[in-house]
């Protein structure tokens, strides 16, 4: 489909294809017009972006120029830094051709003279000087040159990048829509209800979309539908204390920083029907600076201790939005100057902010890193007193204005007990592989906001129903300090209402963060989450990514494994469940306890570890307050995660306060791939007889009961594709020495490891290919240190760097015998080690491949200047390659020794051993994952392969070990024959 699609992109549109048509012709000029029916996620339309790009690059001379247009707030500058990451172009934005400022929006303000004047130099091959903007000055301030000779592409990227006057210069021409553009809209129609049409709602906050912007996005040849909002993936942390003066600390604490002064206007707008009660959550934050306007929904931000963590949440927007908002009705509640000086050393930023309204001055640290930001808190001697309410929180406490931050009630029900809240006629919260959809086929216009009948708010929110029977059907909680002499018991008599919707990553993982918040505010410590989900969907990334942004412990459930037998990693019965209740009790009674060990070679347990609170859980309040140390057999936790295939299984979920189910990621992937090949090859199968098949232990054990979860999240993201995941990797086969390795890396964070693995290869037969075996036709599955794990491999190459992704996926050995019994053949077979050296920002991997002489090298990273450094001071230049390991040894095998799937003959009896055993014990455990069996000739053959296996990483660990002592014995003598001399 990918193929097909980039293929389009060149032959139905674009600068070549207008010069060498007839400009008299009708058909000629329809064509020229014509775009593509495909609407897909901003994830795949990155990746087809890249693709198209690359290959448009090497079928044509000259430069490649890409337009990227949309409405403000869709996401196009992303779009264009992202690809650029990858490609490395030049990227030409369209605010700094603005002429005039009124509005940023108006095309009158825009210099297209200038801007095509630029373009047409550089499509030439000439220099050119494009202009640059400044919008504190409100005026163009200079110009900066750019060289034809090192710009192959150019990216224009700007809300009219797609107008008439500018498509004849673009080769490819990308629309994107969603992001705050969609948000936004939803917003408004769910505050005002449907008392306005949405072409209305459009004009009236967007005025020249409809007009200017929306006919221009019909001609895109790749359309993105953006449903990014605001994601905690990257949050921000800060901590806020009064500060005596606005430069009080800057010049010792920020020594030879250069300090920025900015001035803002900051408003808050509340609907129209909301009532005079501060509910946050509802406002839109609008903030002015200069001529340039931000927006963002609700008071999206998470209060820990003495942290605020705020998501990446603000979009520009155009001046005339606010005006609109005004017109529907929205009341300016709140506005106040900022006036802010802020000094950055590279690692957090200080900022002394003045709030006229407050008439004080605040110093507020920031940065992306929680434990960083607190280091730096306490390097410079700063120890608060810390304030954590926002400045729009002060400004109505001053004012006097009560804040409803009590969820209310939301269910008539009463609970009885501790039984369970049903959710009517549960339905399996599946996620659907994204289809190609044509623009015919949409209800509305794919650049408009989807319309429902009734839109859900931009923030959800949690509401409390009552366990007590007592409680009579129709009673608000109170959640008053008053309302109970026994905390524990009112405790016990409330808990979450469960979302009715499912959501995707992003707001699920703020719906999480939101919902612990909540449980701390009105249920009290500790809070225990589980999180729930089949092998691949992501619930591990989640649960970390959680931990990350509140700091707490996150336990897996594969802990709990007394014992695992022939790689059944999905079996419930193996779970040691007694251990795992009397640590939740423990936890709940504040004692200290000890969590198992599990090591997955052996599959047994191998020993125990005390659940300790990290220095951000911290050790709450409740203890002496003078001395900070809990009594010696306790230990407060006030929020842990425990996250696994079962963790919503009724046994365990009884205990857990927050219920999380994740679907999806690598798991709906693999199914989508699995119809994609079974399409290929003429032959349709079912998503339900493909789930039986593949992941039988889903439906049966799994998934009934991740229907009751207190959030449902469908995990859209593509491994394949994310560029949110993405690791730039240099390969060699350039011999290194260990000690020059070892030299490049931070000796205070390096660490080593080894191991073992060997790569299957599993293909339909049937499946077109050009005569050769290659990976994109291939599923790759690895084992290694006794797990079976899916490695998704369809990177994108880019000059010398691979770009892939940065996690391989777990999955069961009943997946791998589910692919076989589907008609899946295994067709090539790699055995290898691997030395890997890593420091936190580079990973350094040394393969030996069993019948290839020499290591491999491979430098993997995520900062692509790093590992290009990397590989520089390693003197591997000149000497990379971006060939697959598959591609490598199918070169070095004659023809003649070849089997008809691809590979050595030799090789063929080993593959037949592992596939036959993949068969025998994947089709027992999807049968009878406890039953008893005989062993087989083959399971002692594979036993002994691991033996050897085993064998092989300890003497390669020793090898490691005695290396390192030569060279270090060497080196040493050779300082000792120069001091000598």
């Amino acid at each position: 489909m990918d193929d097909e699609v980039v293929q389009r992109v060149f032959h139905e549109g674009g600068r070549d294809y207008f010069q060498q048509q007839p400009s008299t012709s009708s058909s000629s000029s329809s064509s020229i017009l014509q775009s593509l029916p495909l609407h897909v996620s901003f994830d795949h339309g990155y990746y087809l972006l890249v693709k198209s790009i690359q290959e448009l690059r090497e079928k044509k001379d000259g430069l490649v120029t890409v337009g990227i247009g949309g409405p403000s707030g869709s996401g196009k500058t992303s779009l264009a830094e992202k690809v650029a990451s990858v490609i490395g172009c030049t990227v030409i934005s369209m605010e700094n051709y603005r002429v005039g400022v009124d509005e940023g929006n108006d095309l009158d303000s825009i210099d297209f003279d200038a801007l095509i004047k630029n373009l047409e130099d550089l499509t030439k091959g000439n220099d050119t000087s494009i202009p640059e903007f400044d919008y504190q000055e409100k005026k163009r301030v200079g110009y900066k040159a750019i060289k034809s000779a090192s710009s192959a592409v150019v990216i224009l990227d700007g809300t009219y990048a797609l107008q008439a006057k500018l498509r004849s210069l673009l080769d490819i021409r990308v629309a994107v829509v969603g992001g705050v553009h969609f948000s936004l809209l939803s917003k408004v129609r769910y505050d005002i209800g449907d008392s306005c049409s949405l072409d209305y709602l459009i004009d009236s906050i967007f005025p020249l979309f409809r007009k200017h912007i929306e006919p221009d996005l019909h001609h895109a040849q790749i359309r993105i539908n953006n449903s990014f909002v605001s994601s905690f993936r990257e949050a921000v942390y800060k901590v806020k204390c009064r500060s005596e003066s606005s430069d009080g600390h800057s010049g010792s604490a920020f020594q030879g920083n250069e300090a920025q002064t900015d001035n803002f206007i900051e408003m808050y707008l509340r609907p129209p029907s909301a009532s005079e009660e501060a509910r946050i959550n509802d406002w839109i934050k609008v903030r002015q600076s200069g001529i340039r306007y931000y927006l963002s929904l609700g008071d999206q931000r998470i209060v820990d201790k003495n942290f605020i963590i705020r998501p990446k949440a603000e979009f520009e927007v155009g001046r005339m939005t606010l005006g609109g908002l005004l017109a529907l009705g929205y009341i300016v509640v709140v506005s106040y100057k900022r006036a802010s000086t802020t000094v950055n050393n590279g690692k957090v930023s200080m900022s002394f902010e003045t709030i006229d309204v407050l008439g004080e001055t605040f110093m507020v640290m920031r940065g992306t890193n929680r434990k960083t930001v607190r280091t730096e808190a306490l390097r410079m001697g700063i120890n608060g007193p810390w304030i954590t309410k926002s400045y729009l929180e002060m400004i109505l406490q001053r004012k006097g204005v009560p804040r409803l931050s009590t969820p209310p009630l939301v269910s008539n029900t009463t609970v009885a007990g501790s039984q369970e809240t049903v959710i009517a006629a549960p339905k399996p919260i599946r996620v659907t592989p994204n289809l190609v959809t044509g623009i015919d086929d949409l209800p509305q216009p794919w650049t408009r906001s989807p319309t429902k009948s009734k839109m859900e708010p931009v923030a959800a929110e949690w509401h409390f129903i009552s366990s007590d029977s007592s409680q009579p059907d129709n009673s608000v909680l109170d959640f008053s300090h008053e309302a109970t002499t026994d905390p524990s018991s009112f405790r016990d008599s409330i808990r979450l209402a469960s979302m009715p919707d499912s959501f995707d990553l992003d707001r699920g993982l703020l719906l999480a963060v939101q919902a612990i918040q909540a449980l701390l505010e009105n249920k009290g410590v500790p809070v225990i989450v589980g999180i729930g989900g089949p092998s691949g969907s992501g619930k591990t990334s989640l649960a970390h990514k959680m931990a990350n942004i509140i700091g707490c412990e996150v336990v897996s459930l594969e802990s709990y494994y007394k014992q695992v037998k022939d790689f059944k990693y999905d079996d419930f019965s193996a779970l040691d469940l007694s251990l795992l209740s009397k640590n939740i009790d423990d936890i709940r009674n504040g004692q200290r306890t000890k969590v198992p060990i599990f090591d997955l070679e052996s599959g047994a347990r191998s020993g125990f570890k005390e659940l300790e609170v990290s220095e951000d859980c911290g050790v709450l309040a409740g203890y002496d307050a003078m001395l900070k140390v809990p009594p010696k057999n306790q230990i407060t936790i006030d929020l842990i995660i425990f996250e696994g295939v079962y963790a919503l299984h009724p046994d365990i979920r009884i205990s857990l306060d927050l219920w999380i189910a994740v679907v999806g990621g690598v798991h709906s992937h693999l199914i989508s791939r699995v119809q994609r090949d079974k399409s290929r090859v003429g032959c349709f199968i079912s998503q339900n007889e493909i789930m039986m098949t593949v992941f039988p232990m889903f439906q049966q054990l799994i998934e009934p009961h991740l229907v009751h979860a207190h959030l449902k999240i469908r995990n859209d993201f593509d491994p394949v594709l994310s560029p949110e995941s993405s690791l730039f990797v240099l390969k060699s086969n350039k011999k290194v020495a260990y000690q020059d390795i070892v030299a490049i890396l931070d000796s205070a964070k390096f660490c080593s490891s080894v191991q073992k693995f060997i790569d299957i290869y599993i293909r339909l037969p049937g499946i077109p290919s050009n005569g050769q075996l290659s990976d994109s036709d291939c599923i790759r599955v690895r084992i290694c240190e006794g797990r079976f794990a899916l490695l998704i491999r369809e990177p994108i190459k880019e000059g010398n760097f691979i770009i892939q992704p940065k996690v391989d996926f777990d999955i069961s050995i009943s997946t791998v015998a589910g692919l076989l019994n589907l008609g899946y053949q295994a067709v090539a077979y790699i055995e290898a080690s691997a030395f890997i050296y890593q420091d936190g920002k580079i990973l350094i991997e040394v393969d030996h491949l069993q019948d290839v002489p020499g290591p491999y090298i491979q430098i993997k990273g995520a900062n692509k200047d790093a590992v290009a450094a990397a590989g520089s001071m390693l003197k591997l230049d000149g000497s990379y390659t971006t060939k697959s390991y598959l591609e490598i040894i199918l070169e070095r095998l004659p023809a003649i020794e070849r089997t008809s799937g691809g590979i050595h003959s030799q090789q063929s009896a080993r593959l037949l051993e592992i596939v036959e055993f993949i068969q025998s014990q994947g089709c027992s455990s999807a049968s009878d994952s406890s039953s008893s069996r005989v062993v087989s000739p083959i399971e002692g053959v594979i036993e002994e392969m691991q033996s050897k296996i085993r064998r092989l990483e300890r003497w390669l660990a020793i090898n490691t070990v005695l290396w390192t002592f030569l060279m270090s014995a060497l080196v040493g003598y050779s300082l000792y024959q120069r001091k000598r001399q």
